[in-house]
């Protein structure tokens, strides 16, 4: 498994700063899938953006990387509110009620997954 440490670093470092530079182009559906009643959606969809870009990047350094690997972790912990919103409103693209139901469940567990891979980054590089 160790074979596969540094690709899958790239491949979370590249989807992490994919997600955020999306939160900044597409900021639309983002916002959508903040859950009502948290303050100020547009700049809450700002943060998250630019924190996926600077985890993103901080994974690649290794005397950032374990910052970043816990710091990936709380991020993903706080935005789960939004996707069970998504699940829960079916949001899509084109706002409530037109999202994809199996892929909008999906997506929780996957956080979880989310969380295992970046966990794995706070671990101690194998010599």
């Amino acid at each position: 498994m160790q074979r596969f440490r540094t690709p899958l670093l790239y491949l979370l470092s590249v989807s992490l700063c994919a997600g955020g530079f999306m939160h900044l182009l597409a900021p639309d559906f983002f916002v959508a899938i903040i859950p009502k009643g948290l303050p100020s959606p547009e700049w809450l969809n700002l943060i998250a953006g630019l924190a996926e870009i600077v985890l993103g990047v901080y994974l690649l350094e290794p005397r950032t990387r374990v910052f970043a690997a816990w710091g990936t972790i709380a991020l993903a912990v706080a935005v789960y509110p939004a996707n069970v919103y998504m699940f829960m409103e079916n949001i899509g693209p084109e706002g409530p009620g037109t999202g994809f139901p199996l892929a909008n469940a999906l997506r929780l567990p996957f956080q979880a997954l989310f969380v295992l891979w970046a966990w794995w980054y706070t671990r101690p590089e194998p010599v």
